[in-house]
């Protein structure tokens, strides 16, 4: 149920309709607007009397939500919501496009801060790393685990950039909060509903990852599982789905991306290094993606690709990652956003940089 309320609502009156949600045992959720607040009773409303509660002083009308994700559903927050990043500037959400790079599985010390200094000289907002990683097959490298969240702590003190990490399982969940400023939950556990309450009962933003074979309504029931646990500060993440096409790792679902912009609030990123699984299409389908009105992308980038223990066939390299950086900005200005490009000089300190191995970006 939404229960939308008057220009001139009071505090007070805000807090009857509130109380009386509460009461029902039901759930509430407060979204202030510029002009409107907006009260969702999430829960069994059969209990709940709607004619009663439009009487109210305060209240303008009472409407169902008729998507069955209620805290996900646009219906019950018009307005897009943003993301704050804990310890940063770093917005989700907002008018910036946000860029999250790095490589796909932390291999040491020396490889993830290197990228890191290379990546954020270039613009990125948001270091990208795998310090636990599920694999398809049994004997792959199955990451570092606790070393790698250490090496991604470091990364993170050379650099100041926000980390973003995977985490498998509700028991590591307090582990990986500890050394992540984002929880990333994947493909592959989107439907792992223990996962999704633990993350869910935690304050650390949670991007989620939408299932290999996902239609974009359980995507977002699965984000539902996160908010009704109390953390409302969810990223939904477009990866690439399993169609009949075999020439790309995945299909990319472009589609997905305004889709979801007209059905939920909640910020959209899309993976295109996952979702072609080919080098020479992530560039392309990167700017396709801001395109489509994505509030982010999340590429992956090494400093040496062809020798990347995991998915070096869909990573970047940091030169060609520097390359894209400006394309990205002109595409973002074009539906009006924008990146956080750096100068024209970047290129050529980054090859100064990692020819050297010099320390220029901690300074």
């Amino acid at each position: 149920m939404i229960i939308v309320m008057k220009a001139e609502v009071t505090e007070e009156q805000i807090q009857h309709v509130v109380n009386t949600i509460h009461n029902a045992g039901l759930k509430e959720n407060v979204s202030r607007g510029e002009e409107r607040t907006i009260i969702g009773a999430i829960g069994d409303e059969r209990v709940l009397d709607a004619s009663s509660i439009e009487a109210m002083s305060g209240v303008e009308k009472v409407m169902a939500i008729l998507a069955p994700y209620k805290l996900a559903s646009r219906e019950l927050q018009p307005e897009n919501t943003i993301i704050k990043i804990n310890g940063s500037n770093v917005k989700v959400g907002g008018n910036q496009i946000i860029i999250m790079a790095g490589p796909c599985a932390v291999e040491n010390e020396e490889q993830i801060i290197q990228i890191a200094q290379g990546v954020k000289a270039a613009g990125a907002d948001i270091l990208r790393g795998g310090a636990f990683k599920p694999r398809t097959g049994p004997y792959n490298f199955n990451g570092l685990e606790l070393e790698g969240l250490k090496m991604l702590a470091q990364a993170h003190e050379a650099t100041g950039l926000p980390v973003i990490t995977e985490v498998l399982s509700p028991d590591d969940v307090g582990l990986v909060a500890e050394y992540a400023d984002i929880l990333q939950i994947g493909a592959r556990n989107m439907q792992n509903f223990a996962l999704l309450k633990a993350v869910g009962q935690q304050k650390k933003p949670v991007m989620l990852k939408r299932g290999m074979a996902s239609t974009i309504e359980e995507f977002l029931l699965a984000a539902e599982h996160i908010l009704s646990h109390g953390n409302h500060n969810v990223i939904l993440c477009e990866r690439g789905i399993r169609t009949f096409e075999t020439y790309t790792r995945n299909t990319v679902d472009i589609n997905a991306v305004p889709a979801l912009k007209d059905l939920t609030h909640l910020p959209v990123i899309v993976d295109p290094s996952h979702g072609t699984g080919m080098r020479k299409l992530v560039s392309r389908v990167a700017m396709g993606a801001i395109a489509a009105g994505a509030d982010g992308v999340m590429l992956e980038v090494h400093t040496d690709p062809e020798k990347s223990w995991v998915d070096g066939a869909q990573t970047l390299s940091i030169q060609e990652f520097a390359k894209l950086m400006p394309n990205l900005q002109r595409v973002a200005e074009a539906v009006g956003r924008s990146v956080n490009n750096k100068s024209p000089e970047v290129f050529d300190i980054l090859n100064y940089t990692l020819n050297n191995k010099s320390s220029y970006f901690n300074g």
